[in-house]
């Protein structure tokens, strides 16, 4: 089949690299170059699709909503009043024994 293809400066300057260290001729680049990308799609198999499965995480304390997002998380950030937030403790010297009571 003839027909007239316009090509990006970059892509023809690639398939002229390839024509050249190779030694065949451009149409010959041109179309294994197009077979090969044109068939890279088919073999691609299809990612298993992302599930989440649901965990009951228990009742939410008596004040708190799920419907107020704002709220939740001034609350979680700290921000809320009469709420403290979770603060980490720091870190014991290496070394040095810490007992953690839960």
């Amino acid at each position: 089949m003839r027909t007239t293809v316009t090509l990006d400066e970059d892509i023809a300057a690639k398939l002229r690299a390839e024509v050249r260290r190779t030694g065949k001729p451009f149409k010959t680049v041109l179309n294994e170059c197009l077979r090969v990308a044109l068939s890279a799609g088919r073999g691609r198999a299809r990612p298993p699709s992302f599930r989440i499965e649901p965990r009951d995480l228990g009742a939410l304390r008596p004040s708190l909503s799920l419907d107020n997002v704002s709220e939740l998380l001034d609350l979680v950030e700290g921000r809320a009043p009469g709420f403290a937030p979770f603060r980490r403790r720091a870190r014991s010297p290496p070394g040095s024994r810490a007992l953690l009571v839960l």
